[in-house]
């Protein structure tokens, strides 16, 4: 199946893109850079060793997920594929949740507005925006 099996590690950046939690190598190769994944509480080099059962934590945008690696791939498959090579703790799924619910809920009060400003609206625009002017 994957050249993984024979070596049992495959590099992180590699590993993130085949479990599907980046688009592209390079996005996480730069998210590990950034230190927007860590393992085992430490921020790791994009070539570092993963290994069956490490605790890994990735941010994605607003979404944090704690994981535990179940298997090893240097192949990008179907998602269904991609779940089967992590497990991610519960504590960090209801966050995630919690989070989503969070956002959802912030979003319900804004009104887009109807339509363009007028001249009086833009003037209190163009006002607010130059505080100095005042």
């Amino acid at each position: 199946m994957d050249h993984s099996e024979h070596n049992e590690t495959v590099r992180l950046d590699l590993w993130l893109w085949a479990a599907r939690f980046f688009k592209t190598r390079s996005l996480a190769r730069q998210a590990v850079e950034h230190g927007k994944v860590e393992v085992g509480g430490q921020r790791p080099k994009p070539s570092r060793a993963v290994r069956v059962g490490d605790a890994l934590k990735v941010t994605r945008g607003e979404e944090v997920f704690e994981l535990q690696v179940l298997g090893l791939s240097d192949t990008r498959g179907p998602a269904v594929v991609a779940q089967a090579l992590y497990a991610e703790s519960d504590a960090s799924r209801k966050a995630r949740e919690d989070a989503r619910a969070r956002r959802a809920a912030e979003r319900v009060g804004y009104r887009a507005p109807e339509g363009k400003p007028d001249k009086r609206a833009r003037r209190l625009i163009r006002a607010l925006g130059d505080i100095d002017a005042l």
